[in-house]
């Protein structure tokens, strides 16, 4: 057996890939991918939600930093045309879609870009009592001298518009991917087996 595939190999040869009504319909659970849990031993994910960095080391050699090239795996088995992904740091839902199975390249793409291309709009932001409105206003302030140099003049925000990365103030790094059914019924109003829960961490 020294020639047998992972699981988890990237590619869509290695197993059937699951639309929202197939999974509905089956009702099966869904095994997330061990890095997209935060219980892989041999590599933790890195993930900056400010800027999209993605990287990794390893938990028993933490002086090395290694590049995420599993990202094209899949996110989960089996696998999926969609993920719903909340979080209790913000209000917000995340789709990530893929026709072909989401992988965790999807997932850290898709959640970057939600946070960074959108803007909390002001009745939003107004939900917000006033001593974290000022700690969303010094996190849009650093991270936007933290994002990439060519943003300054693409990207520049109009006054008082916050992206949503800024609403998670510090706590920007990703930190696994958690099922917690009775949150996304409080949440959602339903629970379902690719529902997940976004952790994050400082």
């Amino acid at each position: 057996m020294g020639d047998s595939v992972s699981k988890w190999s990237a590619g869509v040869g290695y197993g059937p890939v699951l639309s929202q009504t197939d999974l509905y319909l089956l009702n099966t659970e869904l095994q997330l991918h061990p890095i997209m849990a935060g219980a892989s031993h041999g590599f933790h994910l890195m993930f900056n939600l400010v800027t999209g960095s993605t990287g990794g080391f390893n938990p028993n050699d933490r002086d090395r930093d290694i590049p995420f090239s599993a990202k094209d795996e899949p996110a989960t088995l089996p696998r999926v045309q969609d993920l719903i992904i909340i979080t209790e740091s913000s209000p917000w839902c995340t789709v990530v879609h893929n026709d072909r199975g989401v992988t965790m390249g999807d997932v850290c793409s898709t959640i970057w870009k939600e946070y960074t291309e959108n803007y909390v709009t002001d009745a939003e932001f107004n939900v917000l009592p006033p001593r974290l409105q000022e700690q969303v206003k010094r996190a849009a302030t650093h991270n936007s001298a933290s994002g990439a140099s060519w943003n300054m003049y693409y990207n520049t925000p109009a006054p008082n518009r916050y992206k949503r990365v800024d609403w998670l103030r510090d706590k920007y790094y990703f930190d696994g991917l958690s099922k917690k059914d009775n949150y996304s019924i409080q949440r959602l109003g339903f629970k379902a087996p690719n529902i997940f829960v976004l952790n994050l961490t400082s």
